[in-house]
């Protein structure tokens, strides 16, 4: 089986997150450097997920406590943290 992925790298590479407000709910509006505005539901991902390491995100006090490191979403120093692609596209699996 053969994966292909249709995206520009150098596009992928100069995506940045420059704002993120949690809204509640797992909620997160995103604001890229282009000026994209996207709004994050990453609910469904928290739920499904079985891992412990996960899990703990759905303390919402937890959750709602992320930074922007290098243009990207991080959780508690890289215990979660999601493809800046993945974010940009506003689906998270």
């Amino acid at each position: 089986m053969r994966i292909v992925v249709d995206y520009n790298m150098e596009e992928v590479q100069n995506i940045r997150i420059d704002s993120a407000l949690y809204l509640g709910d797992y909620a997160v509006r995103l604001q890229f450097n282009d000026g994209t505005d996207r709004l994050v539901d990453f609910k469904p991902f928290l739920t499904k997920s079985v891992h412990p390491s996960i899990k703990k995100y759905l303390d919402e006090k937890h959750f709602s406590n992320f930074l922007i490191v290098d243009g990207n979403l991080n959780w508690n120093d890289y215990d979660l943290i999601f493809p800046i692609w993945d974010l940009y596209q506003g689906k998270i699996d």
